[in-house]
């Protein structure tokens, strides 16, 4: 009698995306189906809690059939059910939650409760294996942060953002450029058309730490471009473009390399939303080759650097390994800690 396939039946709704994805043995993608919601929130410049829970609750069951089809699976093949319980929007988790519990209950099935910034670093686990201990650069539109696994599914943050995120930076000085929402893709593309001709900040660079800080640059790009407008002379888009990433990709190149230094790493994870921009993914290869480290870059394709259930199916197969399920008391936990609850 052949052994039973372990089938992971994994939410993800912490914020605009829907989506529901099977996989197997943790990095084998049988169906990832996301429904995004980006152009009902590009009106309002960013995303409306109560708009992206409606299009959760609208989307949720239609994802979750065709996540099933796609994989050619039944409730009845499926090991467990996971799903992210935080951190995120409160109304948008709480869809994912309770429709994952609902499967759990009715299909006698385990409830794996999985961090979503966990979520993101296991992306990777669908390019290779990885291989502990190892460095994880997490970089979205709500955190930016230096990880490091001694093993599997253990997380300690040695670096931290000290205010914005580098992907919300890049969000606000979208607004003031008038990028469409989410702005990160269209300053990317045109930074590689500009120069970094205004030479922004490049803040706690210099210091002995492995903490960001991406609020003076954003500051620094904002009052640029209003005095610019008070005195009535026009700057050149993509060169604001290029000198904002170029303070952003220098930042987070320097302290990630610095940290592989110290904690001699063999590989380097880059993820979140902000893994999928080019000028990072470009200036950390860089990096690494005029280094001379033998440091193993791992950047998961785009379509995985956003939120997508697949990711959280990786995670729960170390959640699963390790037998850490929930019952069905489980909620939604908007500020969930990271690497706690991870």
């Amino acid at each position: 009698m052949s052994e039973k396939r372990e089938l992971i039946l994994a939410f993800e709704s912490s914020c605009d995306e829907t989506s529901v994805a099977v996989i197997e043995d943790g990095h084998v993608i049988l169906s990832n189906i996301i429904a995004t919601q980006i152009k009902s929130h590009q009106r309002f410049g960013g995303v409306v809690p109560e708009v992206a829970s409606r299009h959760h609750v609208e989307q949720i069951t239609v994802c979750t059939q065709a996540a099933l089809e796609e994989a050619e699976v039944t409730y009845a093949d499926l090991t467990a059910v996971a799903v992210t319980y935080g951190p995120g929007l409160v109304g948008a988790l709480l869809i994912g939650v309770t429709a994952a519990k609902a499967i759990a209950y009715a299909h006698h099935l385990p409830l794996i409760p999985v961090n979503h910034m966990a979520g993101h670093i296991y992306a990777a686990r669908f390019v290779k294996p990885l291989e502990y201990p190892l460095l994880a650069l997490l970089v979205s539109g709500g955190h930016t942060e230096l990880v490091y696994m001694p093993a599997a599914g253990e997380f300690e943050i040695i670096g931290d953002t000290r205010d914005d995120a580098a992907g919300e930076a890049y969000d606000k000085i979208g607004r003031v450029l008038g990028v469409q929402y989410p702005a990160g893709k269209e300053i990317d593309r045109l930074a590689h058309l500009g120069q970094d001709t205004f030479k922004f900040p490049r803040a706690m660079l210099k210091e002995d730490n492995l903490d960001f800080s991406f609020s003076g640059l954003k500051s620094a790009f904002i009052n640029t471009v209003h005095h610019a407008d008070q005195i009535g002379e026009t700057l050149n888009h993509e060169d604001l473009a290029a000198s904002f990433q170029a303070s952003v990709v220098e930042v987070l190149t320097t302290k990630t390399m610095y940290a592989a230094r110290q904690l001699n790493v063999r590989q380097l994870v880059v993820a979140g939303g902000v893994a999928a921009n080019q000028g990072l993914r470009e200036g950390l290869a860089t990096a690494i080759k005029a280094s001379g480290m033998d440091l193993d870059l791992i950047m998961p394709p785009l379509r995985l650097c956003g939120d997508n259930g697949a990711m959280i199916g990786a995670a729960a197969h170390i959640e699963l390994q390790k037998q850490q399920f929930s019952d069905l008391s489980l909620n939604a936990v908007p500020g969930l800690d990271f690497p706690y609850g991870a």
